[in-house]
């Protein structure tokens, strides 16, 4: 049985070893580091996560944040031997319920151009692609 639960930062081992199974890009030494990811949860976000109860494992989870007008779904992850199972449908469906209990009725997540399953997958829930640039500037590599 797959359930549903709000992470915490006692959770920061196991998001960190999903991203990887997952093949997202992290800084463990940096911007996602123990620490940042604490200091984040206290600020503005919340971590959602699916948990096989049976294996006793995370198997998916999502990184939600807002700026009070907008909802960002971010660093959505699900373990490679759990994919297919809708399992990314239900994580962006609950943080889009959450984010309207607080008001916010735009949605967003910013998705690499050639990352097509991820393209795909939040076409199908809705959302439209836009022709955006994004810019960034960093002030150190794990920034």
């Amino acid at each position: 049985m797959i359930t549903l639960r709000r992470l915490t930062v006692d959770d920061y081992a196991a998001v960190l070893a999903l991203w990887q199974q997952a093949g997202l890009s992290s800084r463990p030494q940096g911007r996602d580091s123990r620490e940042a990811f604490a200091e984040q949860l206290e600020q503005d976000a919340f971590v959602l996560g699916l948990e096989d109860a049976e294996a006793g494992k995370l198997v998916a989870c999502a990184v939600v944040t807002d700026d009070t007008r907008k909802g960002w779904i971010n660093r959505l992850a699900v373990d490679p031997g759990y994919r297919r199972q809708g399992l990314a449908a239900r994580l962006i469906e609950e943080a889009e319920n959450e984010l309207r209990a607080k008001g916010i009725h735009v949605f967003a997540a910013l998705i690499h151009h050639d990352n097509v399953p991820s393209l795909s997958l939040f076409e199908r829930e809705g959302y439209k692609q836009l022709d955006i640039v994004y810019v960034t500037k960093r002030d150190y590599e794990d920034a």
